[in-house]
């Protein structure tokens, strides 16, 4: 629903969840999301990950 709205095509989404089975991160990219990251969140990599997505 976020990308439905034009102004929000190139927001970074990063999805945060709690499984971490194969395919889960092409699911999650496939509706909308930029990136992908698997709880119990690291926060290094949390932050590391918008660095990457903030800059572009």
């Amino acid at each position: 629903m976020i990308r439905k709205e034009p102004k929000n095509k190139n927001l970074p989404i990063i999805a945060v969840t709690a499984k971490a089975m194969i395919g889960d991160r092409q699911k999650c990219i496939a509706s909308g999301a930029s990136d992908y990251i698997t709880k119990p969140v690291k926060t290094d990599q949390l932050l590391s990950l918008m660095r990457v997505w903030l800059i572009k």
